[in-house]
């Protein structure tokens, strides 16, 4: 008999020292990658007007943003007097239902600070933007933005 005895040999530990690196990798990667998207617009991008004193919206989660602009299909006409609500082009008749439907993913304290933002051409119609204004009066949404570019002031 032997007064040694053979150590047994375990499984090393698994090296943990690259993790940090590949998690930080995945997390470069998927920053880079990923897109945030608001809406696809079916109007042309609107060519905004310009505007001395512009200031910056607070709280855009509590914005609703209607667009009046030209169509980019040629199926919905070609005047500038499109409106898109969210992802399709709509009526001003459907506006109302539009800002129903905003203030009903919102809490019941927040509805008063909601915002209708309209980002219209230059060239649209403000026949149209007058109707739009008109329907947002029957459901009492008040605060309206209309978005324009900056121009310096001489």
């Amino acid at each position: 008999m032997s007064k040694f005895r053979k150590k047994k040999k375990g499984v090393p530990a698994v090296n943990t020292a690259a993790l940090p690196d590949i998690v930080f990798m995945l997390l470069f990667f998927f920053m880079v990658t990923t897109t945030m998207r608001e809406t696809d617009l079916k109007i042309e991008n609107p060519r905004l007007p310009s505007a001395t004193e512009v200031k910056k919206l607070e709280h855009k989660s509590l914005v609703s943003t209607i667009y009046v602009g030209k169509a980019k299909d040629s199926k919905y006409g070609s005047s500038f007097n499109r409106i898109q609500l969210n992802d399709k082009i709509a009526t001003a008749d459907q506006v109302p239902a539009f800002i129903i439907n905003a203030r009903s993913k919102v809490s019941e304290a927040e509805v008063p600070f909601m915002t209708t933002s309209i980002k219209a051409d230059k060239e649209s119609s403000v026949g149209t933007i007058t109707d739009i204004r008109l329907k947002l009066r029957d459901v009492n949404a008040l605060k309206i933005s209309y978005s324009a570019s900056k121009t310096s002031s001489n």
